[in-house]
């Protein structure tokens, strides 16, 4: 086995742990359990590793490597251009959740939270909120 990459954090080195198994190179992380325990060790024994075979080491670290941000991206703007808003028809929608503020105001007053805040989206355009279950 052989050091491809070290990390700061374990959570890093399961998400490249993650994106090797997906392009099925067989992996796995040492000084983890370590880490989680103090995590102040982290620099002194040089980070979580990750490991693989000697033979895919070079595809593993090509793979670290490349920046899937922009495809993404592309997936999101591909996804987000079904839905569109029941009151002018735009496709320009943006998570929103409403009645946020209130429910914080309510947790420092009362001490014990309230949730009645909603999940959907509001409108670029027109500004108007819609419930997740709604769009379309």
């Amino acid at each position: 086995m052989m050091v491809v990459a070290r990390f700061s954090f374990p959570h890093e080195a399961q998400i490249a742990k993650s994106s090797l198994e997906a392009a099925g190179i067989e992996c796995c992380i040492a000084d983890e359990h370590t880490i989680n325990t103090q995590w102040l060790y982290s620099n002194a024994i040089g980070g979580v590793r990750l490991l693989v075979d000697e033979e895919n080491a070079e595809l593993a670290q090509s793979i670290l490597a490349t920046d899937f941000s922009d495809a993404v991206d592309e997936s999101l703007e591909m996804g987000s251009s079904t839905e569109s808003c029941p009151n002018c028809g735009s496709h320009h929608l943006l998570p929103f959740t409403q009645g946020k503020r209130s429910a914080f105001v309510v947790f420092i007053l009362l001490g014990f939270p309230l949730f009645f805040y909603k999940h959907g989206y509001q409108c670029k355009d027109c500004g108007k909120f819609t419930p997740r279950a709604e769009t379309k």
